[in-house]
């Protein structure tokens, strides 16, 4: 089955319009719910998005590897192989933003996929506004970064400062995080999490805080969101690092950064 599915409206994965216009920012969509794909491919591509619509996860990980969108929505119910186990593929190759849709109430499941390394969920059924806004809020943090790649800037366009904390190193301009010299790959609301804690050493953010410098544009999200992209950052640090312990929890309050 091809990226763009039978049923998907015209114009869909066209990334560049015609006569030289700006390229529209590509969204892929997974799920194996025509009706689902249908339907948020037309209010995307009404929104000025051009959309790629895949009906299973394993035609979808090839093509989000070979070609990567500016960011996916992966359902995670799905036969053969599940949004879950999509992800988890696809992190060994990209740090592509990624939304989860879930029919689950479980919250374990949630916890799951931010853990995976998800930038966001939202809940079946969801409204398309919500769903729009959050692409909108994470294309925006993401800042062009796909797979990894710097955005061009122009010759005036000073590029953001790195920061040196101890052994972390980020480069916001370039997405990289180093901890003693060794990389360590975090998604665009990672790394947005982790700045808001570096800029400040020793001060306590609390999770309202942390969700505004990740989730700047007034989107609403669960507090346990934050505690998840936590533990995974803690997680991908001790992959290099088991004695890393730079970021601290203060029960009650928030999350601190600290080292040496």
């Amino acid at each position: 089955m091809e990226g763009s599915t039978p049923d998907a409206a015209p114009g869909t994965g066209a990334p560049e319009g015609a006569g030289g216009e700006a390229r529209k920012l590509q969204i892929a969509l997974v799920d194996d719910d025509r009706n689902i794909l249908t339907t948020v491919s037309i209010a995307l591509q009404a929104e000025g998005f051009a959309t790629r619509l895949y009906s299973d996860g394993e035609t979808a990980l090839k093509a989000l590897v070979d070609n990567p969108p500016d960011l996916a929505v992966f359902d995670i119910k799905m036969p053969k192989m599940d949004g879950m186990e999509l992800l988890r593929r696809l992190r060994a190759h990209s740090p592509l933003p990624v939304i989860f849709l879930t029919s689950k109430d479980d919250e374990s499941d949630e916890e799951a996929g931010l853990e995976l390394g998800a930038d966001d969920y939202i809940a079946k059924p969801f409204s398309l506004r919500l769903l729009i806004a959050r692409i909108r809020a994470i294309l925006r943090r993401a800042d062009a970064l796909i797979a990894g790649e710097a955005p061009a800037a122009s010759p005036a366009e000073p590029q953001p400062a790195s920061l040196t904390r101890g052994r972390l190193f980020m480069d916001p301009a370039r997405h990289q995080v180093t901890w003693q010299s060794q990389t360590v790959s975090l998604t665009v609301t990672e790394f947005l999490i982790l700045e808001a804690l570096a800029i400040r050493p020793g001060v306590i953010k609390s999770r309202n805080q942390l969700m505004d410098a990740a989730y700047p544009d007034d989107v609403f999200v669960d507090d346990r969101t934050v505690d998840s992209h936590i533990k995974r950052m803690r997680r991908k640090f001790r992959l290099v690092d088991p004695t890393f312990d730079a970021i601290d929890t203060l029960y009650g309050a928030g999350y601190s950064f600290t080292d040496g």
